[in-house]
């Protein structure tokens, strides 16, 4: 298994909220629940990841 370096938004602060953290993986972009750290994650293409993105600033997501 790949050692991930995991991070999380800014935004999110330390009161273990309803968060998502993000690693760059070989795959792409990990994907994991930070409530779960050992619940396995989801990786995606970053090009997948990238348009997520951007439907999100343009709130069409």
């Amino acid at each position: 298994m790949e050692n991930l370096n995991w991070r999380k938004s800014s935004y999110s602060g330390s009161n273990g909220g309803t968060c998502i953290e993000v690693a760059k993986a070989a795959g792409g972009i990990a994907v994991r629940d930070s409530k779960r750290p050992n619940g396995g994650h989801l990786e995606v293409p970053v090009e997948a990841f990238r348009a997520f993105l951007v439907g999100l600033k343009e709130d069409v997501v």
